[in-house]
């Protein structure tokens, strides 16, 4: 356990060990709930936060026993396995277009901003296909859920990026309602008409808000730290491309270990004073999951768990989080990852990077874990 500061001069708990990290998510004496934070109810955190647009939310991600079944049951009853599946063709259509037009976008050295281009764009059109969002907001709302993610905004971005963000949602909610589809979105305002009382209005909105954060930010950085971590690691690209399918689910669960996409997620606050680790924590502090921190954990995944190695026998991480809390979009992000990665080596065999891997700048967030660009030469 040790005591981390935020921005803002906030301070919070971070839990390096898996085990006990496990355990933390499982423990019903946690609530995800921002209203049993201390900072929030004492005003010490206010809207202009940096971090309020990943804490202060209304939806399953923040709710607790029974209203987290609710919403929950909400989301996995639209967000079905077979609808999931049945997003392969498309996926794999989208995949093959961004590759073709990737050449396109080389500057005069040849070097293409392989994230901005291709990790960027995959997860966004097909989380936004699968939401039914209109062509013209999908640049809006990529741009304010970017923003959400990022830990350096002014006060004055952010609110203004929350109420930008939010009156975007809720004009998708509408032009769905007045323009049901074959998509999520439809979906969910059924459910709501069907019986209201099973989500709210305002609850609609978070549901969307919570599917489009965890259906482009993870898959984004899964994409572009796999690409990275081939790149640097030849021997690992050697036996990946001569592999077969399992060989890439195997990069796929290793990247998710090695490189978690998320590097910390907010927060989980105790109902009453409890012991980890010999430490006591308060009633109502937050405690932060540093899930990228105890992919590389020893005592959980090996003496060589700082090495990227795609044959190894995978142990349980929690790249995608645990207990009642895991996320509901797994399936889909590694569906993903498995199509969208392997294509990039069979498309273009001879990838690299453009830069020294060591000038790669990260993403300024807390929460995502990743480079902010990635230049590469397609060969």
């Amino acid at each position: 356990m040790v005591r981390v500061k935020l921005p803002g001069d906030v301070t919070a708990w971070s839990i390096t060990d898996h085990a006990l990290l496990n355990e933390l998510v499982n423990d019903p004496r946690m609530s995800k709930n921002w209203q049993n934070w201390n900072d929030i109810k004492s005003g010490h955190v206010g809207d202009d936060w940096p971090l309020i647009g990943m804490v202060k939310v209304t939806n399953m991600l923040t709710a607790d026993g029974s209203e987290h079944r609710r919403l929950r049951r909400l989301v996995t009853g639209t967000l079905t396995p077979r609808r999931v599946e049945a997003l392969r063709p498309r996926v794999e259509q989208i995949v093959g277009e961004l590759l073709d037009a990737l050449p396109g976008h080389a500057d005069s050295d040849g070097v293409v901003d392989f994230r901005k281009y291709y990790s960027d764009v995959v997860p966004v059109l097909v989380i936004s296909e699968l939401l039914g969002l209109p062509e013209e907001s999908r640049a809006d709302l990529k741009a304010f859920m970017d923003n959400v993610f990022r830990s350096d905004l002014t006060p004055e971005e952010v609110l203004a990026n929350q109420m930008g963000l939010y009156q975007l949602l809720a004009n998708q909610v509408q032009y769905r309602r007045d323009n049901p589809g074959p998509d999520l979105t439809s979906a969910l305002i059924a459910a709501h008409e069907e019986d209201p009382e099973s989500v709210s209005e305002e609850e609609l909105v978070g549901t969307l808000l919570i599917m489009l954060g965890a259906g482009q930010e993870t898959t984004v950085a899964l994409i572009t730290n796999a690409v990275r971590a081939l790149c640097t690691h030849p021997d690992q690209r050697e036996i990946a491309v001569t592999g077969d399918a399992s060989t890439w689910a195997g990069v796929v669960e290793e990247t998710l270990r090695w490189d978690a996409p998320i590097g910390n997620f907010p927060f989980r606050y105790p109902l009453e004073d409890v012991v980890i680790a010999g430490v006591t924590i308060p009633k109502g502090e937050a405690i932060m999951a540093p899930y990228s921190a105890v992919g590389r954990e020893k005592k959980q995944h090996g003496d060589d768990a700082e090495s990227f190695d795609i044959t190894r026998t995978q142990r349980k991480n929690l790249a995608f989080g645990a207990g009642p809390h895991i996320c509901v979009g797994a399936a889909l992000g590694r569906m993903e990852g498995n199509i969208a990665i392997p294509a990039v080596f069979d498309r273009y065999p001879g990838i690299e990077l453009a830069v020294d891997e060591d000038d790669l700048v990260p993403i300024p967030s807390l929460f995502s874990n990743s480079s902010s660009t990635l230049p590469v030469r397609l060969k």
